[in-house]
C-alpha cells in the first residue's frame, strides 16, 4: 500500500451578556476562505494522514473525523482553520473541516483523514487527484470562544469555534476604540498586554465583512463560553 502523509462546551450564561451586530463592514470586499475565495473551484491532489480532530489548529481530539489538513500556502496563518471544504474525488464526495496544516504539501493539496480518504477513493492508491471548494460549514448554535490554558487579564489568548464562516479578524475594547489581536499560526488571538480585568467586547469578522459582537463578563483560563449568534451562510 502507498501510505498517505504520516505527519508527526462549556456554557454560564452569567459570563455573557449579548450585544449582536449583522454589521457588514467591508461586505464589498473579497470573501477569503484560508488564501482561497468562497466557492472557487481548486485542483489538486488528495493524501490521507492517521488524523484525531486535533492539529496545527488547536482544537480538541476526537469528535468528527472528516477533517483534514490544509497545505502550507494556503493554511495562511491559521486563517484557513475551521472552514470547510466539499470534496470530489475518483470514487465519491464529500465535506470536510480544516482542522490542521500540512507543511510539506504543495498549494491545493489537501491531506486527509483516513475516514474521509476511503470516502473519495481507494486507500491503496493513496495519493489521487481531487477538485475541492471552500463552502459555508453547516454548524449548529452560535460562535463559541475559547481561552487559551494560561489566559488571564494580562496576557490573553482566545480562539473563534463554531463558525460558518472563516473569520478574518478579532478585536477587542473596554470603552475607546477596537483594538486588533494578533493573529497566530495555532489558530488563536492573542494580545500580550491582555484584556484587562472585568468585562470587555469581542467583535469578530467574517470573511465576507459580516461581524458580531458580544460582550464577556471577564477572562477565563482553558475554558469556553458561547457567543449570541452565527454568521449567516454565504450566498
Amino acid at each position: 500500500m502507498l501510505a498517505g502523509m504520516n505527519r508527526p462546551s462549556f456554557w454560564n450564561p452569567s459570563l455573557l451578556v449579548a450585544v449582536v451586530s449583522f454589521a457588514c463592514g467591508g461586505c464589498g470586499d473579497s470573501a477569503s476562505g484560508g488564501g482561497v475565495t468562497l466557492g472557487e473551484e481548486q485542483k489538486g491532489i488528495a493524501t490521507y494522514y492517521d488524523a484525531n480532530g486535533s492539529g496545527n489548529c488547536s482544537y480538541d481530539k476526537g469528535g468528527d473525523l472528516m477533517v483534514a489538513a490544509m497545505n502550507a500556502d494556503q493554511y495562511d496563518n491559521s486563517a484557513a482553520c475551521g472552514q470547510c471544504v466539499d470534496i470530489v474525488g475518483p470514487k465519491g464526495n464529500l465535506r470536510v473541516r480544516i482542522v490542521d496544516q500540512c507543511p510539506d504539501c504543495e498549494k491545493g493539496h489537501l491531506d486527509l483523514s483516513s475516514e474521509a480518504f476511503e470516502k473519495i477513493a481507494e486507500m491503496k492508491d493513496g495519493r489521487v487527484d481531487i477538485t475541492w471548494t471552500p463552502v459555508s460549514c453547516d454548524v449548529a448554535g452560535p460562535l463559541k470562544y475559547h481561552f487559551k490554558e494560561g489566559s488571564n487579564p494580562w496576557w490573553t489568548a482566545i480562539q473563534v469555534r463554531n463558525h460558518r464562516l472563516p473569520i478574518k479578524k478579532l478585536e477587542w475594547k473596554r470603552g475607546g476604540d477596537w483594538k486588533s489581536l494578533r493573529r497566530e499560526s495555532y489558530n488563536y488571538f492573542v494580545t500580550d498586554d491582555g484584556v484587562g480585568e472585568g468585562s470587555f467586547q469581542l467583535r469578530v469578522t467574517a470573511s465576507d465583512g459580516q461581524q458580531l459582537t458580544d460582550t464577556l463578563d471577564k477572562v477565563l483560563d482553558d475554558e469556553s463560553v458561547d457567543g449570541a449568534e452565527q454568521f449567516a451562510p454565504q450566498k
